[in-house]
């Protein structure tokens, strides 16, 4: 069980940097083994098959959060994630706006939102 503890870390070390501290407080006082399980499912037995790469990981779960259209903090997470994982802020948007087509236009123009609030922290506005 610490290997897959170990592995998943190791994977969000890349896509959340220092974040992931904030993550284990929010959840100390009232549910202390969902952090575990976030990092022994989807960070260790998910996103380190070798099908398919980190990078493009991140812009499925992008486009996932975007359609969902009601998971904005998570949403925001992977969008810095996969800034990370070394996508453009211009591929970013490109994968937000086309879940216009599929999960509707206020789920984009919210995604495009959330975007846009992780771009100017991280000083990367205007999108080119």
């Amino acid at each position: 069980m610490e290997d897959r503890f170990k592995k998943g870390m190791s994977i969000l070390s890349i896509t959340n940097g220092d974040k992931i501290e904030e993550i284990f407080k929010e959840l100390e006082d009232i549910a202390p083994d969902l952090g575990r399980f976030i990092v022994e499912f989807p960070y260790s037995e998910i996103y380190t098959r070798e099908e398919v790469d980190l990078k493009t990981r991140e812009l499925c779960t992008v486009a996932a959060l975007t359609a969902l259209g009601h998971a904005t903090p998570q949403l925001k997470d992977h969008i810095g994630a996969a800034l990370n994982a070394g996508n453009s802020p211009k591929e970013i948007v490109e994968i937000i706006m086309q879940m216009s087509a599929y999960a509707g236009f206020p789920a984009a123009i919210n995604g495009v939102m959330a975007a846009k609030e992780v771009f100017k922290k991280r000083d990367l506005l205007p999108v080119e």
